[in-house]
This record gives C-alpha cells, structure tokens and sequence, in this order.
C-alpha cells in the first residue's frame, strides 16, 4: 500500500491496484447553517469544490472516495444545498467516477447519487481497504482490514513557551480495542484492529484530538486505544505518538 497526502485538502491517496483519492467532510452548506445560529458568512463552495477539482488535477487519481458528510444540515437540506448540491456532484463526476459513503450529515443526498456511487453506510471494502464514514457501527465486512474513516475531524493544537497556539488538521492511526465493540460485533466476526482517522476538507471543521479520547461521539473513537495512537500532519509529515505532543489531560 502506497500513501500519498495533500495539504491542500487535506486529501489522502490510498494506491494499490487503484489509485484513490480519499476526501473527508466536505460539509457543503455549512454556511446556512451558521446564519441560524447568527454567523453569517458568504458561501464558500465555489472556493470549496475548485479546490477539490485542483487536488483532483493534481493527485491524477482513478477514482474519488468521499468519507461522508458532502452536505451539512440536517435533518434535511437547506435551500443552498438544495440549489448547490446537484452541481457539485455533477462538476466532480464529468471529472472522476466517485463512490460516496454517506455520513450522519448526507439526510437525502441518495437522490442526488448515482447507483453505482452510493456505498454503504456502515462501510465495504475497496481495492482491499475498508472505507466508511466513522458514526455507525462497521460493517462485519471490513473484518481484519484497516479501517478508513472520517467524521471525527481531528484538529492539533500546538502552544509555544509563551502560550501562542496554532490548531492543524491532522491524520490519527489507531489500533481498536476488540472487547469495546460490545454486543454490535458478532463473536464469530473479528472487527478492524486499526483504524486511519481522516481530517475534515472543510477549512472550519475541526475536533480538538484530545477531545476525541475523553469525549468519543462514536463507536470507532471509544474502542480506539490511546496508547500507541499516532499523530501524522495533513502534508504526510509523521509527528509521532499522541503522547509526544498533548499533555495526558484524558484521564
């Protein structure tokens, strides 16, 4: 297996046999979703979806792999998703065949996929890797296979000696605890033993790493194992075990 990363996503090229782009939380129509709340920003999705489209150019990939979350109101769509959506899926497959697992955030976007883009929600195996979003329980299917997902959005934060802090997406490999899947893993299935956590593509998505430990939102973050958890930068620079660079404030 061959991993190649770009920044600018942040993006994943997973090669074997094929050659995949691997893209997380895109979170189209975020932006009317912060209007409810009184943040009231212009749209980005232009800016958004080109950048893609340039990683795209760039990686020269056989296929895109999108970890869910393409859209982000829910429970269902806003009307700039409802305008924005089909032009975007368009746009990325007059380009690149797509597969697309959908997230807890994608309510409704199987009426925008083809059916041959359209993947299970709890995950399947592409090209021998076991790709999902990251809210449900996987598939019995990734068994024994690592285990690729999003939903998590991982974010370090870095302080200097006078307290000056930088937040940057990053990647996290983690091996899974089998005696924490509880009852939704069948005793005769073996679940994925490591998982590769992908950052959210959206540039205002983020998760504090730490966080993901002491609070975990879903089943693949409570069966992770801290010890041994592993801290990669969006440009592939490899940083090292969680415990060279956040203090243990999780216990």
């Amino acid at each position: 297996m061959k991993l190649e990363f770009f920044s600018e996503g942040p993006a994943l090229v997973i090669e074997r046999e094929l050659r995949l782009l691997i893209v997380a939380d895109l979170h189209f129509g975020i932006e009317a979703d912060l209007a409810i709340h009184g943040l009231h920003f212009k749209s980005r999705t232009s800016e958004r979806l080109e950048r893609l489209m340039k990683i795209i150019d760039l990686a020269d990939p056989d296929m895109l792999v999108l970890l869910g979350d393409v859209k982000h109101c829910i429970p269902s769509l806003s009307r700039q998703e409802y305008l924005e959506l089909p032009v975007i899926l368009e746009t990325i497959r007059n380009r690149i065949p797509l597969k697309v697992f959908p997230g807890n955030h994608d309510t409704g976007i199987e009426h925008y996929l083809l059916e041959s883009e359209l993947q299970p929600r709890d995950g399947t195996i592409i090209d021998g890797t076991g790709y999902l979003h990251g809210h449900m329980y996987p598939s019995p299917e990734l068994s024994g296979h690592l285990m690729v997902a999003g939903h998590h959005h991982p974010l370090l934060q870095l302080k200097d000696e006078v307290g000056c802090a930088t937040q940057a997406p990053v990647y996290m490999r983690a091996c899974l605890e089998k005696e924490r899947w509880g009852k939704a893993i069948s005793k005769t299935c073996t679940p994925p033993s490591l998982a590769l956590l992908v950052p959210a593509f959206n540039e205002i998505a983020g998760y504090n790493i730490l966080q993901i430990f002491k609070k975990p939102f879903s089943p693949v973050s409570r069966c992770m194992k801290k010890e041994g958890t592993e801290i990669i930068l969006a440009d592939g620079t490899y940083i090292g075990p969680l415990s060279s660079v956040c203090s243990d404030e999780t216990d």
